[in-house]
């Protein structure tokens, strides 16, 4: 008898033990509540996408309390979809709680939410816009209650840019000619932000009567050193033609600093350069005239806003379909104030 006994304590202890690990146990040995939060940026070198996944990281930190921590994990892309898809459905065997997912492809959008959707894991889509709300052939792809997109409006980034050149007494015809003669500098051609910070910065021109001319447009993938390449070969061929280098991001901006430098040409003298982002670099480049402006991509106010809804969603809570944050135009009189 008191072998039956104790061996039907046994099982029960066994039982026990397995009902705690199914079904993913959210306790942690101080008893807190324990949330797990997958997160896949699109390139780990990248250096606004860097500054927006330390403060992802960062900001869930601060939010813990004695009953709830969060468990993030952050993996690299790469740069590759494959890579990526491979991660987000890693991701979902180990029954994360909440993903973000910074898309290397936003053609890829809608395989990764229906993915997700499946599994019924709430996610949040950050940084590139998936076109949903403004290309009808991606209507309907955000409209799932467990699903959103938090990001800024490139449309307004670009024109930012444009206003800045605008706004300036010659209007950027820096060379007198009656012509503002650009090269643009674009990140990935896939990338929506690329494509409307490359079209909405020269809209702003046009749209003030303003008299444009193309002469380079090349894609320099977000990267500083091809940006420096592409400006530099540019430089080569046009020289004192080229009245302003558009570029759609700080980096790539940095790498056209040191070629139109290195030609012996002026920044504010005789030609103009434009970036995104804000990074701190070329924020004391404005200050010091070595570059014409940028716009603020805010990673703060994105990155705790991606987090905050990654939350809500954590509760059961309602979320919107779209967050956006605003731009901020920055340029001399800006870093001046």
């Amino acid at each position: 008898m008191k072998k039956r006994v104790l061996s039907l304590l046994l099982a029960g202890v066994m039982l026990v033990g397995v009902l705690a690990g199914c079904g993913g146990d959210k306790g942690s040995a101080d008893g807190a509540k324990t949330y797990n939060v997958g997160v896949s940026i699109y390139q780990f070198d990248d250096n606004f996408m860097t500054l927006y996944r330390n403060e992802i990281e960062a900001y869930f930190k601060t939010l813990e309390t004695d009953d709830v921590k969060y468990k993030v994990t952050i993996v690299d892309g790469k740069n590759d979809m494959a890579t990526q898809t491979n991660q987000i459905d890693t991701f979902i065997t180990q029954k994360m709680d909440v993903i973000i997912c910074n898309l290397v492809q936003t053609s890829s959008a809608e395989t990764i939410i229906d993915k997700v959707v499946a599994a019924n894991i709430p996610l949040v889509l950050i940084n590139r816009e998936p076109l949903g709300e403004t290309d009808e052939s991606y209507a309907g792809i955000l409209e799932n209650e467990k699903v959103c997109y938090v990001g800024a409006d490139a449309r307004q980034s670009g024109t930012y840019q444009g206003e800045i050149v605008r706004d300036l007494p010659n209007k950027g015809d820096m060379n007198g000619d009656g012509v503002v003669k650009y090269v643009m500098i674009e990140g990935d051609p896939e990338n929506p932000d690329a494509q409307y910070r490359t079209e909405f910065s020269i809209k702003a021109l046009t749209d003030a009567g303003i008299k444009v001319e193309c002469l380079v447009d090349q894609v320099g993938n977000w990267a500083t050193d091809k940006g420096q390449q592409i400006a530099a070969s540019a430089l080569t061929q046009y020289g004192t033609d080229i009245d302003v280098i558009f570029c759609n991001n700080d980096g790539m901006a940095i790498g056209a600093a040191a070629a139109i430098e290195a030609a012996g040409r002026k920044v504010g003298q005789d030609i103009l350069l434009l970036g995104v982002d804000a990074l701190d670099d070329c924020v004391d480049m404005i200050k010091a005239g070595t570059m014409t402006g940028t716009v603020l991509n805010d990673h703060i106010g994105q990155s705790h806003t991606a987090v905050d809804v990654a939350i809500k969603a954590l509760k059961g809570e309602s979320i919107d379909n779209y967050y956006w944050v605003d731009y901020v135009k920055v340029d001399a009189s800006y870093v001046n104030k």
